[in-house]
């Protein structure tokens, strides 16, 4: 059978713009914990430690404050040493202007690359025969890589100053996958007109630590990079945004 699992959240105070709507770093957690929650139900928490390679979130529709949204996730494909996985934000509510009746399309659409590590000695390493047997059945004979594929800089255009605060580190001691939304989002919260679609990716290269970053761009791409030196954090594809 394969497995699909699910939870539900609400955009709440801490989670929402100004205007009402979920913010991209919200739903970055809001995948990531949906992520634990399926390897831990599955009971194979212990077998791993999983690293966010590279994340793409497609919102057609951002959730707003106080809405009951369902976060669904599956293992979309496998790797030798990563996994891919697909995840849904869809609306509960079926009540009000909103509904259509029946089952609800997806507001977002996400799908994200996660590498396998060994959690002793914090190296890539093989999907254990447990892992397999959760997940083989919902990836099917779809085979994933973990190579990079953004660009490093190139014709920039513009730089900017960004700091990640000390609360943006988490258990791993580094800045958490979820924070390295916040540039893009507070650069979007800065125009003209409302988000109200997006189409973004983000490539995860080192690991960061809190405290000052400079933001490099060029067109649609971003960088994240040490002011100082030519450490790469993580870069940023910005396909589409949609201001109303």
């Amino acid at each position: 059978m394969e497995r699909v699992f699910s939870i539900e959240r609400r955009p709440l105070l801490s989670d929402c713009a100004p205007s009402g709507r979920v913010r991209l770093d919200a739903l970055a957690r809001w995948m990531q914990d949906v992520a634990f929650c399926d390897v831990e139900d599955a009971g194979v928490e212990d077998a791993a430690i999983w690293v966010l390679r590279r994340h793409r979130i497609r919102v057609e529709r951002f959730p707003r404050f106080g809405e009951r949204c369902e976060v669904r996730t599956f293992c979309s494909g496998l790797g030798r040493m990563w996994a891919e996985r697909r995840t849904t934000v869809t609306l509960l509510d079926t009540s009000g202007p909103l509904a259509t009746g029946g089952a609800q399309p997806p507001l977002v659409d996400a799908v994200a690359l996660w590498v396998h590590l060994d959690p002793v000695r914090l190296l890539p390493s093989p999907l254990s025969e447990a892992e397999l047997a959760v997940y083989r059945q919902s990836a099917g004979e779809r085979r994933v890589n973990a190579r990079l594929r953004h660009p490093r800089p190139e014709g920039i255009e513009s730089r900017w100053r960004w700091r990640f605060r000390r609360t943006d580190a988490d258990i791993a001691d580094h800045v958490n996958n979820a924070a390295y939304w916040e540039p893009l989002e507070d650069e979007l919260l800065g125009r003209d007109g409302e988000l109200t679609a997006i189409d973004a990716e983000v490539e995860f290269r080192a690991p960061a630590q809190p405290g000052p970053k400079l933001i490099l761009a060029s067109g649609a791409r971003r960088w994240i990079t040490e002011p100082d030196g030519d450490e790469l954090y993580a870069s940023v594809v910005l396909s589409e945004a949609t201001l109303g």
